[in-house]
């Protein structure tokens, strides 16, 4: 049983891991005996990416592009196909948000959140889907979010961003399954990161809102999302498609505690 989690002979290309989350899954399916390529749009953190997971064991190749660009995109998938090998699993882990009401937002900044976090995706996984279909098989794993089902203030571009990769997700489940291609995604809860070190201050009202809307009491770490991407990356999950797997400590089964 335990084989049909292993990675090994995979090549798994995760975008925008040169730190975060995306490392913390790259670490995950090396761990499970993946190949790990990734890129970034900014060469030093591609530098410091290999340099860390190199401090790790990690033999990592890096690349500078940028998802967005499709002709680029095109470009680096032919060039780590030549130089890698044929990609066996990709995340699309690169995103942005962009904390701003509604009313405020412009529509060149409400764009650039779609591009990254929506239409980035759709390219990478375009590109990586032929040698996919010629191999006879493949993994895709989107990293949505708990905004792909819920609202919330500031957040309304990535909200919509989130939630039409939900349903990018099932729509290229429907149309690559043929060719035993697997599209799924992660929805992540909130996650102790560096960037949510100021929120989870002792006292903090976010803190305190967060723990107490968490059915599990606590915020999620980036090892909790490591299990859920090696299953869905393996061929324990091959039968799993179109599904959004939700990693958020139990937030969206929950109404929240009752006032006192």
């Amino acid at each position: 049983m335990l084989n049909k989690f292993s990675l090994e002979g995979k090549i798994a290309l995760i975008t925008g891991a040169s730190y975060g989350i995306g490392m913390a899954l790259a670490k995950a399916m090396a761990a499970a005996g993946a190949t790990i390529v990734f890129n970034d749009i900014n060469a030093d953190l591609v530098t410091k990416g290999v340099e860390e997971y190199k401090n790790s064991g990690v033999n990592a190749h890096g690349y500078v592009f940028d998802v967005t660009n499709e002709d680029q995109v095109n470009e680096y998938i032919t060039r780590i196909e030549k130089e890698v090998g044929i990609i066996d699993i990709l995340v699309n882990n690169a995103g942005i948000i962009k904390r701003i009401p509604a009313i405020e937002m412009t529509a060149k900044e409400f764009r650039q959140v779609i591009d990254i976090d929506l239409n980035g995706p759709f390219i990478m996984s375009k590109a990586v889907a032929p040698g996919m279909i010629k191999k006879g098989s493949g993994k895709i794993i989107n990293i949505c979010s708990m905004m792909s089902e819920l609202g919330r203030e500031t957040v309304s571009a990535y909200a919509a961003a989130k939630g039409g990769l939900k349903m990018l997700t099932r729509n290229l489940a429907c149309e690559w399954g043929m060719y035993n291609i697997q599209v799924n995604g992660i929805g992540p809860g909130y996650i102790e990161t560096p960037q949510t070190a100021p929120l989870r201050e002792e006292g903090h009202p976010f803190n305190s809102f967060i723990i107490g809307r968490t059915p599990a009491g606590r915020w999620g770490t980036v090892e909790d999302l490591q299990g859920p991407a090696v299953f869905l990356a393996s061929s324990a999950s091959d039968f799993v498609n179109g599904h959004v797997l939700y990693v958020d400590g139990g937030i969206l089964a929950y109404i929240g505690k009752q006032p006192n």
